[in-house]
């Protein structure tokens, strides 16, 4: 009806209805067939009038808001617009008077006079005889009814050039119907309004090569399959912003070319005169050039749509020419009627397992067709049905022209859907199974508990709740305050609901209360000899920590309870500090527990959240003893020096202030239960690597035990009667199978495993086992025993690592071994000094001058301490040469140059003192010092040494390195008298308390003290 109706007048809801809005047009050309009688204007217009009322009874009523242009006559031609453009103001002159169509009669917009005095007298007041009138109309009528009825638009046989319409996913098969939507493409959007205005609503409906491409039209042809569908427009309803089209296709097609919107203007007369029974060139014969319709159209089109060329900046292919696709016709053989009932045969099985399908088969069945009869009509109806083809599949049964192999493919196709319908009936079925199931269970259940509640057997939710915490708290020695707490969250509890948020807040606190173990401690074991047994299997050595621990045992024994300590091992990863602990729990026969605050941060992780958070729980603590349910567990702190610092979730080494102090860790608030805990019985036993690490309020609440590293020897030990077993275990390899020799395993301490751990060792041994159970299990030296030796102990670990701890083997002019200690354990340090330039000459002159100053540079990676050392040490040094020397001004004049090699490795503190003077004055005085001699100890500025620490690593570091010539401050007596016989064994131990002892020591023979004396 848009096709009627003025644009003007128009609304965005608008339905384009052709096979009822299409009879209007054709009256106006059947009456141009009657231009030959000579009427007067007036007349004739009542006459057609009275036709067009007519042949609409028995027709769909027209909307009342329609408007159609008043036909004028001029001389003896009746003249009418075409179709095309009827009612359209481009083709309304300003004279024209329009007219409305309502049920009754047409109504003029402008007066009757108007008319009448235009044209020589009104319609109905002319004063002629009516009989005449009505006998005129009467003729028109029967002229008009001799040339045929009225009938909608027959589908053209050929229609070459069509607009494209692009769709995704499903192809339009010939004889059903779809919906498009033309949103976004204005150019698509107005060709389809022009094509429909024109009578001409067929379109070429093609599916896109690409799923994902969303748009309305293509670039190029190649975006497209090259069949379709010819499809019909049967209705479009024009919203504005999108047009609503309902297509049904009628035939195939293929694509050929593209074509220009503008050339298919010519065309486009001669397609409408054979579809509507006119000539070719009938307008022109009609009193109107063609030029000037065609011009009147791009102009509307400007005028209706000046944005559209704006919407599309790339070109788009709306137009196209295309073929008629033939297929050709089949014999009904018995394999082609045996193939169309095994398809309908499964669409029959399809229906049993989607009842759905079956009501798609009835909507898109057409009553006329009958399936067994029509291959080519089945083949369509099974791809339009199914949906869960690919679209390959389908276009290539819409290309396919081979009847015979279409219906294979629709075979195929059909019998995937029945295959994807019997599965999706299975998985329904299968839920609606579980569904039922799990609603008897729950009715059931429903029912269980209204009988249990009737008989007393089961009891309401807050009622066994009451009675399940007073359960856990019966045995148990619960504090005045604790006790006070449950009572009330007790009583809270009775009036929440039970399906309240606070309900389970406070069932979780009531919880957490009644799961401690308020006043339950295990029993200790007091036996000094079996605790030495059990301390003795699992380590080796590590006699200061076992001392303290049978003294611990023997306080208990005396004082028949024990308490709860505070200790510290630290010392060098990997020598047993966290092992050790779970030894300890054993003797003491306590519940074990570790933690690692390595990294931590957040306060709340040692202290609780409070309850008001969401997921709020208790800190480590308070875990720690629901878990152990003890009130004495030996709780091991690991990695204590790594605790993280300060931050806005607070400082967790602040908190465990209160949990290691004796005098507050009885009365322990965590914040979840916010009642006090008794910690005095826990044993709580922390490793560090490092002390400096950790603050010193935290130090000073913790008893330090130091656990060294351990010697050649000891690892050798530990590899024997530790390492080797457990890695034998494990590989499950017997002593007949694998034997590693003692040779090998110190091979292997030495020269790939000198750290003062034994974790590196055991990877080394472990690695030894598994590349021997490979070689076993693959089938190769199985006959006899596999030894690893040093001669083939390569084939299992690779090369050695370290072939000599010695950077010089003879130490040259400025060179000195120093010893340090590092979280490794101990190692050899050399110290390097050396000119930066040659020296000048002295030049005599006046007092103070011609004596160039000296200078220090320091290089290896060195700290501020140890650089300050440096300093400290050229000091002495100059004072020393000074004293003993006073000829010597070498270093009051040369530029030195001191370096510690291994400039990558960071390295810190004043230890270096003695060795950094000696060093210096081995370059002033141009001779080595002593060969095989070590030493370590902080230089003052006096020349005092003083002590250091680490003595144990340091030492087994010098022996490491094959020096048996150590020097040691004098209050370092002490420490080395400490260490285990094996260790001072074959080391020749100095201790000084001033450099001028260090120097008569590294120089025996460079000459006597000064007698000026010690400065």
């Amino acid at each position: 009806m848009s096709a009627l109706i003025p644009p003007s007048s128009r609304t965005p809801t608008t339905t384009n209805n052709l096979p009822s809005s299409s009879r209007i047009p054709t009256i106006y050309s059947r009456a141009r067939e009657f231009r030959s009688f000579n009427l007067t204007r007036k007349v004739m217009s009542l006459r057609a009038l009275r036709l067009v009322k007519g042949l609409r009874d028995g027709r769909h009523m027209l909307q009342t808001t329609a408007r159609l242009q008043h036909m004028r006559l001029t001389g003896s031609a009746l003249l009418s617009h075409s179709p095309v453009i009827c009612g359209h103001p481009k083709y309304i002159g300003s004279t024209r008077s329009q007219w409305m169509l309502t049920s009754t009669r047409f109504y003029s917009s402008e007066p009757e006079s108007a008319g009448d005095s235009a044209e020589g007298g009104g319609a109905e007041g002319s004063g002629k005889d009516s009989t005449k009138e009505a006998a005129l109309v009467e003729k028109v009528e029967d002229i008009l009814s001799s040339s045929g009825s009225m009938s909608t638009i027959t589908v053209p046989e050929n229609w070459p050039i069509v607009p494209i319409v692009a769709i995704n996913r499903y192809p339009l098969f010939p004889g059903f119907i779809k919906k498009v939507d033309v949103v976004k493409d204005e150019p698509l959007k107005e060709l389809l309004r022009r094509k429909v205005k024109m009578r001409q609503p067929y379109v070429g409906v093609f599916v896109k090569k690409d799923d994902e491409n969303k748009a309305e039209s293509v670039a190029s042809l190649a975006d497209l399959y090259p069949v379709g569908s010819f499809a019909q427009i049967i209705e479009m309803r024009d919203l504005g912003a999108v047009i609503e089209l309902i297509l049904s296709a009628q035939r195939r097609i293929r694509l050929l070319e593209p074509v220009d919107d503008n050339a298919d203007d010519a065309a486009a007369g001669a397609n409408v005169g054979r579809v509507n029974g006119r000539r070719a060139g009938q307008q022109r014969r009609m009193g109107r050039p063609p030029k000037a319709g065609k011009e009147k159209s791009e102009k509307e089109k400007d005028e209706e749509s000046p944005s559209g060329p704006e919407l599309h900046s790339e070109p788009t292919i709306i137009l196209a020419r295309t073929e008629n696709v033939i297929t050709e016709p089949i014999e009904k053989t018995v394999e082609v009627k045996a193939t169309m009932q095994a398809i309908v045969q499964t669409v029959r099985d399809i229906v049993q397992y989607n009842a759905l399908f079956g009501q798609q088969i009835n909507l898109l069945l057409h009553p006329s067709h009958n399936v067994i009869d029509n291959p080519v009509y089945l083949c369509d109806l099974v791809a339009t049905l199914v949906q869960s083809a690919d679209t390959v599949d389908l276009q290539s049964m819409m290309q396919e022209m081979d009847l015979k192999r279409r219906l294979e493919m629709a075979l195929l196709l059909v019998e995937k859907e029945k295959t994807v319908a019997k599965l999706k009936h299975d998985i329904n079925k299968d839920v609606e199974r579980k569904v039922q199931e799990q609603h008897r269970k729950f009715l059931l259940n429903e029912q269980l508990k209204v009988i249990k509640k009737e008989l007393g057997i089961e009891k309401e939710d807050k009622v066994a709740i009451a009675e399940k915490m007073e359960e856990r708290i019966k045995d148990l020695k619960v504090p005045e305050y604790a006790m006070k707490v449950i009572k009330e969250e007790q009583a809270k509890l009775s009036f929440l609901d039970p399906h309240s948020s606070e309900f389970s807040v406070a069932r979780n606190y009531l919880d957490w209360l009644t799961s401690m173990p308020w006043g339950k401690t295990s029993e200790e074991t007091f036996d000094l000899e079996w605790a030495t047994k059990v301390l003795n299997e699992d380590h080796y050595g590590m006699k200061d920590v076992k001392d303290r621990i049978l003294e611990f045992i023997a306080v208990g024994i005396l004082k028949k309870k024990v308490g709860g300590k505070i200790l510290c091992f630290h010392g060098p990863p990997g020598v047993g500090k966290t092992s050790i602990a779970k030894s300890i729990a054993k003797a003491l026969n306590r519940e074990y527990f570790r933690f690692s605050v390595g990294g931590m941060t957040d306060v709340a992780e040692i202290k609780g959240h409070r309850r008001t958070y969401v997921g709020a729980m208790p800190g480590k603590m308070i875990q720690c003893l629901k878990k152990v349910q003890t009130e004495n567990p030996l709780v091991l702190i690991d990695e204590v020096d790594k605790i993280g610092g300060a931050s806005y979730h607070g400082d967790p080494s602040s908190a465990l202030l209160e949990l290691l102090d004796p005098e507050q860790n009885h009365n322990f608030n965590d914040h979840f239960l916010d009642v006090p805990v008794d910690l005095s019985k826990v044993l709580f036993i922390c490793t560090a690597n490092v002390l400096d690490t950790i603050p010193g309020p935290l130090k000073d609440r913790m008893e330090m035990i130091e656990v060294s590293g351990y010697v050649a020897e000891e690892k050798l030990n530990i590899a024997n009667s530790y390492l080797v077993p457990i890695c034998r275990t494990d590989s499950s390899l017997q002593e007949s199978q694998l034997k590693l020799t003692s040779e090998a395993l110190q091979t292997l301490i030495k020269q790939y495993c000198r750290e003062s751990g034994v974790r590196n060792l055991q990877k080394h041994i472990e690695k030894i086992f598994r590349k021997a159970a490979f070689k076993i299990a693959r089938g190769k030296e199985t006959a006899q025993q596999i030894v690893v030796d040093n001669s083939n102990l390569e084939d299992f670990v690779g090369r050695p690592k370290f072939t000599s701890d010695r950077l010089y083997d003879i130490t040259p002019v400025g060179v000195i071994m120093g010893l340090a200690w590092t979280a490794m354990g101990g190692s050899a340090l050399y110290i390097e000094a050396s000119l930066r330039r040659r020296l000048e000459p002295t030049v005599a002159g006046k007092a103070g001058e011609g004596k160039p100053d000296g200078s220090l540079e320091t290089t290896g990676h060195l700290g501020d301490v140890m650089k300050e050392s440096m300093r400290t040490a050229y000091t002495v040094a100059r004072n020393v040469l000074s004293r003993r020397f006073p000829e010597i001004d070498f270093l009051e004049r040369a530029h030195v140059h001191v370096h510690v090699p291994e400039g990558a490795t960071p390295k810190d503190g004043p230890s270096a003192g003695c060795t950094i003077a000696s060093a210096l004055l081995s370059l002033a005085l141009d001779r080595p010092a002593r060969q095989n001699v070590a030493m370590t100890g902080e230089i003052s500025l006096t020349g005092r040494v003083l002590p250091v620490g680490g003595i144990k690593e340091k030492i087994i570091a010098a022996k490491r390195a094959g020096v048996n010539c150590v020097i040691l401050p004098e209050e370092n007596r002490k420490d080395f008298a400490d260490l285990p016989d094996f260790i001072r064994q074959n080391v020749e131990a100095h201790f000084v308390s001033h450099y001028d002892e260090v120097f008569d020591i590294v120089f025996p023979d460079a000459g006597q003290v000064s007698q000026q004396g010690s400065f």
